[in-house]
């Protein structure tokens, strides 16, 4: 993972949402506060004691996810997946990609590029690591950790059918408006919880996705 220099000091030159001020973002926010685990807890603080029982007991399974922008100029683009409707857990839902954590993966970047390539064929050359975001914490028992990349053009992408159904982008510019968050809730498993949804188009991006990309926004952008 290469160290970055803040070329494009948040995109004066290169454009406010571009690759290379995406990049000078995150190179000047470093690492601070990467520990601070984010997760379902913070809209749903009732939740927060249940997920500490599940850490401190060790119940919690470790994955990685890419979080990956897509250098299209001036205006980048971030790359997410529609899941197999036939899938087990997440069925239908846009996720970034990735999975659990193998034992020989040895690093979360590690399983991220592993889990790109195995469900949408992404090569590991075309891809620039950058960094991570906070850990996100999920009922369901996993400990996230989002791995930010940049994706260079051109590549050739082939979708997993037993696990991706589509694989499209969003403009970054649009999922880092605020005004494009909502905040929505349902009742589950006997309780109300709230998420984050970020529509677009005849997309609808929520859950732990929007979370995660809820969080990038804070980090870099807010």
């Amino acid at each position: 993972m290469r160290a970055i220099t803040g070329e494009a000091r948040h995109g004066e030159e290169a454009g406010a949402f571009s690759a290379q001020a995406f990049a000078a973002r995150i190179a000047d926010v470093g690492h601070d506060g990467v520990s601070a685990d984010r997760g379902d807890h913070l809209l749903n603080a009732e939740l927060a004691s249940d997920l500490d029982q599940m850490v401190t007991a060790g119940k919690m399974r470790d994955a990685a996810v890419l979080v990956p922008v897509v250098d299209r100029g001036p205006e980048a683009t971030m790359l997410l997946t529609l899941r197999n409707a036939s899938m087990r857990k997440h069925s239908g839902q846009i996720a970034f990609p990735g999975g659990a954590i193998d034992p020989g993966d040895g690093t979360a970047e590690h399983a991220a590029l592993r889990e790109a390539h195995e469900e949408i064929g992404l090569a590991a050359d075309r891809t620039e690591l950058l960094g991570r975001l906070p850990r996100y914490l999920t009922t369901t028992g996993y400990s996230i950790t989002p791995v930010l990349a940049i994706l260079r053009p051109p590549f050739d992408l082939v979708a997993n059918p037993d696990e991706v159904a589509d694989v499209f982008e969003v403009p970054l510019s649009f999922l880092m408006d605020p005004r494009n968050h909502r905040r929505e809730s349902r009742v589950w498993e006997g309780r109300e919880r709230s998420y984050y949804t970020m529509p677009y188009q005849e997309r609808f991006i929520w859950g732990v996705t929007a979370g995660i990309i809820r969080t990038l926004y804070e980090r870099l952008y807010a």
